[in-house]
């Protein structure tokens, strides 16, 4: 049953294509028409609904930008319609809006249910609706890491499962090596880092430092820098208020207050206002007393000892030179101490590199034997899958006119003396594994299995293509298949069979397929026919469904050259009419 179905498609102004809406089947469409005439736009179109790049110079010319949009029907408990809304998006009578647009300038735009979205979201959502499979998919085959891919996803979770335990330790040895790496080939870095570090804690701790001690020294400097003026002011303060010894007859602040209160002493008894302010009078004789005894003591204890203060200055010096190197010198001494503090922990830790190394060694020795251990579980698990794999693929070719064409993986290991233990041997190993997987093809009955990239020819690799593809959708079906030319190289009974695979494939998805073999497109439910038309200054074309008369004139044309060829007419009703037997 197909959950998803791509109705239409409108492509405005993009390459050849002026106007044009695509109506697409639900089962089977071929897409055809002459060459140049822009079949590939309407694969390129649909690359552009699912977040493909936009080239501007797909806009036609003449226009300031080209528009495609989509309508996909889709279940409301659909994976992509819950992302959708996700993202904003709305359905529209159970079908979802997509459109791009690309202006001429290269700026690109995407909405996806009448909400702007980022083009990565529309990619994100092509995953679970069309797979595209195009000529330079076919080349895609041919390297080893794409087979690998396909039997990989193939077997599913049995090989899944695996490479995640397997990934995720390939991941912790990398990081382990190369921490390890960091600490052997830094040695002389680190041992010069450490010399220094060592030479700066030795420095301070030669000095001493206390926190706070400049700031104390600066204090101590500056007063006996200037303890004579000092000296002089306390002593002029104290005669001011207590009295000079040395002049008997000198008026000074607590003689004053005293009589003042003696004045107000005899009449207090007469108002308590006044009383009040006598005893006010005596608390500031007392607080004079209070002050003029201490600064007599500060002029007692001031230390004017320039032997102290060569001593201070001298201290000052050291800690200043300990700011300018070690610290921020406006921060204070306290910079320093804290730079020591920190020096002090990355020291042990450039110290203790000999057993930092040997704790990596043991964790990297262990986590390679880890790696080897899962790496042969996940050759274990391909090699199994493998064989399903190939008698598979091999079971659509005898559908695809290779009867008696064989596929086979051979999945091997390369020896390298730093690689991990797999079996007794020591290989070369990856972010997937230690395995080269390549696909093998025998295609006749003797010949020896060689690699596709070797031995299959042009039209033999589109029907292997093919059948992997076919594969798939029965392990992992997407709802859409979109085909470019997945028939080239390709003609004769072949080509018959192409079709009929497709027909068979489109009883369980959509399948649409750009091709230039009548004996494909007869297969077809629907038959789309991209024309070129020319008024003699303007070329462009358009996309039509052919019905009847129509699609037999085109089927004419694709056999014959000649749409009003009496015998290509009757091939093209033969081939109708076999397909339409068949489907």
């Amino acid at each position: 049953m197909v959950v998803s179905v791509l109705e239409e498609m409108r492509i405005r102004s993009l390459g050849v294509i002026d106007d044009a809406v695509v109506e697409l089947s639900p089962g089977f469409t071929a897409v055809t028409g002459e060459t140049g005439a822009g079949k590939t736009m309407v694969v390129t179109s649909l690359g552009l609904l699912l977040g493909g790049r936009a080239d501007p110079a797909l806009v036609r010319i003449g226009a300031g930008k080209a528009v495609v949009e989509g309508r996909v029907t889709v279940p409301a408990d659909a994976a992509v319609a819950v992302r959708a809304e996700e993202a904003g998006a709305e359905l529209d009578d159970g079908a979802l809006l997509i459109s791009r647009t690309v202006s001429a300038e290269g700026r690109s735009r995407a909405h996806l249910g009448g909400r702007s979205v980022p083009v990565g979201l529309l990619a994100e959502l092509a995953d679970d609706l069309v797979a595209v499979h195009g000529q330079t998919d076919q080349q895609g085959l041919l390297k080893l890491s794409r087979q690998r891919q396909a039997l990989d996803r193939y077997a599913g979770d049995a090989v899944a499962v695996p490479l995640a335990k397997y990934a995720e330790a390939y991941k912790r040895l990398r990081a382990v090596t190369a921490e390890l790496e960091e600490i052997t080939t830094r040695a002389r870095e680190r041992a010069q880092e450490a010399a220094m570090l060592r030479f700066g804690l030795d420095e301070i701790a030669a000095v001493e430092p206390r926190p706070g001690e400049d700031a104390e020294l600066a204090e101590e400097a500056e007063r006996l820098g200037h303890a004579e003026a000092l000296s002089s002011a306390a002593t002029a303060a104290h005669a001011a208020l207590a009295g000079d010894p040395e002049d008997p007859e000198g008026i000074d602040a607590a003689t004053l207050v005293a009589g003042a209160q003696r004045a107000l002493q005899a009449v207090r008894a007469h108002d308590p206002a006044l009383a009040a302010l006598s005893d006010r009078l005596g608390e500031i004789g007392i607080l004079l007393g209070d002050v003029a005894g201490e600064l007599a003591g500060y002029a007692g204890d001031l230390d004017a000892d320039p032997l102290r203060l060569a001593a201070v200055e001298e201290r000052r010096a050291a800690l200043n030179g300990l700011m300018r190197k070690y610290g921020e010198f406006d921060r204070g001494i306290d910079a320093v101490l804290a730079w020591a503090e920190r020096c002090a922990v990355r020291l042990t830790e450039l110290d203790n590199d000999d057993e930092r190394i040997e704790e990596l060694a043991a964790e990297r020795d262990a986590l390679r034997a880890e790696l080897g251990d899962l790496a042969q579980a996940l050759t274990d698990a391909r090699t199994q899958a493998a064989q399903r794999f190939a008698d598979a693929v091999t079971a659509e070719l005898a559908s695809l006119a290779m009867p008696h064409a064989r596929v086979s993986f051979d999945i091997r290991q390369s020896e390298d003396p730093d690689g991990v233990e797999v079996g007794g041997r020591r290989v070369a190993y990856g972010p997937t594994g230690v395995d080269e997987v390549e696909l093998l093809l025998a295609p006749h009955p003797g010949a020896p299995p060689r690699p596709i990239a070797k031995g299959a020819s042009g039209g033999e690799l589109s029907r292997v293509m093919l059948a992997v593809e076919v594969v798939f959708a029965g392990t992992d079906p997407v709802p859409t298949y979109l085909f470019d030319e997945v028939d080239a190289g390709v003609g004769g009974k072949a080509a018959v069979e192409i079709g009929r695979r497709l027909a068979k494939l489109a009883k369980t998805a959509q399948v649409v397929v750009v091709t230039h073999l009548p004996q494909v497109a007869a297969f077809a439910d629907r038959q789309l026919l991209v024309e070129k038309t020319n008024d003699g200054s303007v070329t462009r074309s358009g996309v039509k469904v052919l019905e009847g008369e129509e699609r037999i004139r085109e089927l004419s044309r694709m056999l014959a050259g000649q749409e009003d060829s009496a015998t290509a007419r009757a091939h093209a009703e033969e081939l109708l009419a076999t397909a339409r037997a068949e489907v």
